[in-house]
């Protein structure tokens, strides 16, 4: 293989993408450069616009452009009366494209056991405002059945008990150690319709 300086930096740019390694990265690095003009180009350009316009809302943890601000916060065709809270964007987009869940969402960004993530990190504060402000009548914590997943719902429970919230959780249909962006349809149907009550655990 050739030894060029920029090829070998995409390759290892690109093998750090979630499902690919080195093997993988190259063939895409081939078919990009067999392919400047078609692909090339305009995804340099495109990648240039998301990293500048492109940030997760510092409010509810969404990706927001801003050039049209945040649709999850900013949505006042709608007014909803829950929040789904859920760990990262892909768990967001998961529930979403099940069209299972109508209301607000709050992404976490992690949980509070994750490898550099602490309760600080993640807007936890942030979700109490929330749910102040838009008066919301029930929170659906979303994360995963993991001791991580878990002990971070069991803090968000804690947080919310002067908020006067219906705090739930997803329950059958959630496998013990399952991620939600890994949950098909009919799993997350189950999970949310089934979801059970933590504020009767509440002290």
């Amino acid at each position: 293989m050739q030894n060029i300086n920029e090829i070998e930096d995409l390759i290892k740019l690109i093998s750090k993408l979630p499902g690919l390694g080195p093997k993988s990265a190259k063939r895409i690095v081939l078919k990009l450069i067999n392919s400047r003009d078609e692909l090339v180009k305009p995804m340099a350009n495109t990648l240039a616009q998301v990293y500048k316009n492109v940030t997760r809302c510092g409010s509810c943890g969404s990706l927001k452009s801003n050039i049209k601000g945040c649709i999850n916060c900013d949505n006042t065709g709608e007014k909803f009366n829950k929040i789904c809270v859920v760990e990262d964007i892909a768990d967001q987009w998961s529930i979403e494209n099940s069209n299972i869940f109508k209301g607000y969402f709050h992404i976490l960004g992690g949980t509070i056991s994750s490898v550099g993530n602490r309760k600080e990190d993640l807007l936890i504060d942030s979700l109490v405002n929330r749910v102040n402000k838009y008066q919301i009548d029930e929170v659906i914590i979303a994360t995963s059945a993991t001791v991580e997943g878990q002990t971070t719902a069991y803090y968000i429970q804690d947080s919310l008990k002067k908020s006067n919230v219906k705090v739930t959780k997803l329950a059958q249909g959630l496998p013990v150690g399952g991620e939600i962006e890994s949950l098909d349809d009919g799993t997350l149907f189950s999970a949310f319709k089934n979801r059970s009550n933590l504020n009767s655990n509440s002290d």
